[in-house]
């Protein structure tokens, strides 16, 4: 079994953390590669490889950071991306499989290849300018229109399979899938889905009319946004990494990828107590 190791390198505690899991999961037989900058935290500088090639060879992307860290890594391979099990460094993490304190008991599941797998939807994200897809991009949280820097509101046009659902008129409008519900959709108000729920929810940021709600649409569904008002500085982000201008004449394309991403966590763990862990689920005493 190969491992890619990619860590936040401005993290103090990255640096010991994976020489310990590089020669914990090398004691166990499984090889480890490194990412090039990560490398550079452990002095093996002439061994570290760029993250597609990374991506490329390894079974298993260990990441470590927080939920930003994943999505950058996914951001960075342009193509197919191995399992990822994220290990956090930081206070929040819905995507990270365990904490920095667990780390003995990652290697000892990824070596006994007892951890488990949760498949996660993907988005795909077309830019259409002038008739033509201009570029396009692969989302694991969202897709975001934004009114940018102005605070002129924006109107946005949404076709669900061809037929008009709302012109929402607010700050912005954010698509995003079952992972991302808990990101900024849940920020703006929108519902948690569970990880399998095969939906995507339609989530207006500061909407001006107070009945324009989420709607949770299948995942089935192909969407298209339009810009029929609003001023300039309009952009497009996918999961914060990729932005990109949204002009009135441009379409944004979205909907469900044929891929998916396979995030690994330890055996026995589920999104339920994810949720209450990182959300504080303690009931009440009432």
């Amino acid at each position: 079994m190969k491992a890619g190791i990619l860590a936040r390198v401005d993290k103090p505690q990255a640096a010991a953390l994976v020489e310990s899991l590089r020669e914990a999961l090398g004691r166990h037989g499984v090889e480890v590669l490194l990412e090039h900058r990560t490398a550079g935290l452990v002095g093996a500088t002439d061994a570290g490889l760029d993250e597609q090639t990374l991506a490329s060879v390894c079974d298993l992307l260990i990441v470590l950071g927080g939920d930003g860290t994943i999505l950058r890594a996914l951001h960075q391979v342009r193509g197919p991306v191995p399992p990822i099990f994220g290990i956090n460094l930081g206070s929040l993490g819905f995507l990270t499989g365990v904490s920095s304190e667990d780390w003995a008991g990652a290697v000892e599941s990824i070596a006994a290849r007892s951890i488990q797998f949760s498949s996660r939807t993907l988005l795909r994200v077309e830019l259409e300018r002038g008739g033509k897809i201009i570029e396009t991009f692969t989302g694991l949280n969202d897709a975001v229109v934004s009114r940018g820097q102005h605070s002129q509101l924006i109107k946005v046009e949404v076709l669900v399979d061809g037929e008009e659902l709302c012109v929402y008129n607010a700050d912005g409008l954010i698509v995003a899938t079952p992972t991302g519900s808990t990101a900024y959709s849940m920020s703006a108000g929108g519902p948690l889905l569970l990880p399998d729920s095969a939906c995507l929810v339609l989530t207006p940021i500061c909407p001006h009319v107070l009945t324009n709600r989420s709607a949770v649409l299948s995942d089935r569904s192909r969407l298209e946004l339009r810009l029929v008002g609003g001023g300039p500085g309009v952009t497009v982000n996918v999961d914060g990494q990729e932005v990109r201008d949204f002009d009135k004449c441009d379409v944004l394309r979205i909907s469900r990828s044929e891929e998916k991403l396979q995030l690994a966590t330890l055996p026995g763990r589920t999104f339920s107590e994810v949720l209450r862990e990182k959300l504080k689920w303690s009931g009440t005493n009432v």
